[in-house]
């Protein structure tokens, strides 16, 4: 048995029960509803969400894969649909662990006019562009952390998609997010007027109310401001004490939830990680303190690069042409403690800050900020799905798993830039076309 079979298959299982185990998994199909259509897929190389194979093959039958294997063992079902593309690679549908479908970038529309001046329908609106170009873009599950003023259209937008209303990834929603009183925007209109603001204002005991409430109204998943831009001088500054944090996580974590946090300052994101959040967004200052901590509770780190790059453009920075700023330096500084301290990475963008569909911008700065191009590919598959406590259902070809796989030009081992170029992209077990770039 070689390598790529041991590290799929039980060592002491002989050819012979592996062979029984494919064909009693392949007879299974024909007890399912016959208008399913049945999928052989071949490439290149399939990457399995862990490790890169060559000459493997994939079976799916109506919404799930049900055998993935070496050529030589898993042969075409009769009546199955062949697909491959010669010089491709196999992938499980891409994650996006860090998008804003509600927002898109800020140098055609700032974002406080977006929250301010366009009304929550004509934000929907768009937002079903947005998840199309997610999906077509090769990304079949993404996290959406916050609605941005636009209430629990997230929640909507998800029920759309997942009745076949339009064409989208699959969503895991925040809604309306929680932020401290006065800590949020948009800021610096006369106090008289009521402005819609960007997330929900909670403090105190009151935290508890508005937790269940975000919850009751459809929230997959809490995400909280742990700091914002509210310090004596507009700097970044912690927002909600520990103990409110710990309240707030008590209650989301009783209903099987979890909470996220944006955090940028060392001091908010220590006090969100000893509270329990799973995740820290942005972690612009991580020092190795903060890092080392995240790496012995486990806390997922989401540097969203590629946001911080585009706002950085927006404001007139030429990249390439020009020095860095202290914005991006300070970034790969992070990024790199992040890597040196074993701290666990997903993948994330911020997409919306920049355009839907160039999701893979963020890979692409991960690689070149240092992170190898195959540990990248694995930060947007087994990584995030394990980070949105979705690893039984999506982020690697396995049995049992869902359809969700993506057939890209190329090889993104070596070259990241690959998943700019999806052939074949399947979701649920659906195969939607890519859009011609």
């Amino acid at each position: 048995m070689n390598t790529n079979m041991k590290n799929r298959f039980p060592i002491n299982l002989s050819i012979g029960k592996l062979l029984l185990l494919i064909a009693i998994s392949l007879l299974s199909i024909t007890n399912t509803n016959a208008q399913s259509p049945t999928y052989y897929i071949t490439a290149d190389r399939i990457f399995d969400g862990e490790q890169m194979h060559a000459n493997w093959a994939v079976v799916v039958k109506a919404n799930k894969i049900i055998a993935a294997a070496p050529k030589e063992i898993l042969t075409k079902p009769a009546g199955a649909i062949a697909v491959q593309y010669p010089g491709s690679t196999l992938t499980p549908g891409l994650i996006e662990g860090h998008s804003h479908i509600l927002l898109y970038p800020y140098n055609k529309t700032t974002w406080d006019d977006q929250v301010t001046k366009e009304t929550d329908a004509y934000r929907t609106a768009r937002a079903t562009v947005h998840v199309k170009k997610t999906l077509l873009a090769g990304f079949t599950t993404a996290r959406d952390l916050g609605s941005e003023g636009a209430g629990y259209a997230d929640v909507s937008i998800k029920k759309a998609i997942e009745d076949g209303v339009i064409p989208g990834p699959r969503l895991l929603v925040t809604g309306r997010a929680i932020v401290a009183t006065g800590s949020y925007g948009p800021k610096g209109f006369d106090h008289d007027q009521h402005i819609m603001l960007g997330a929900e204002e909670a403090d105190g005991n009151n935290l508890i109310k508005v937790t269940r409430d975000q919850i009751g109204k459809g929230a997959d998943l809490i995400k909280v401001y742990a700091d914002y831009r509210w310090g004596l001088n507009g700097e970044a500054a912690p927002t909600f004490t520990l103990d409110e944090l710990k309240k707030i996580n008590e209650v989301t974590a009783s209903s099987g939830r979890v909470m996220v946090a944006h955090a940028k300052t060392n001091e908010a994101m220590q006090r969100a990680i000893l509270a329990g959040a799973t995740t820290i967004e942005h972690g612009d200052l991580l020092d190795e303190s903060t890092a080392e901590l995240m790496k012995q509770k486990g806390t997922v780190y989401f540097p969203t690069l590629a946001a911080t790059e585009s706002v950085t453009q927006y404001k007139g920075w030429k990249k390439g042409a020009e020095p860095e700023p202290e914005a991006i330096q300070q970034k790969r500084k992070a990024f790199s403690i992040a890597m040196s301290k074993g701290v666990i990475i997903g993948m994330g963008g911020d997409v919306g800050v920049f355009e839907h569909g160039n999701n893979v911008l963020e890979m692409e700065l991960m690689v070149q900020y240092g992170m190898p191009a195959l540990k990248v590919l694995k930060a947007a598959t087994s990584v995030n799905a394990r980070a949105l406590n979705m690893q039984d259902q999506v982020g690697f070809i396995k049995p049992g798993h869902f359809a969700d796989l993506v057939i890209f030009a190329g090889d993104p081992s070596q070259n990241i830039s690959a998943l700019r170029n999806p052939l074949w992209i399947m979701k649920d077990g659906v195969v939607y076309p890519p859009e011609k770039q």
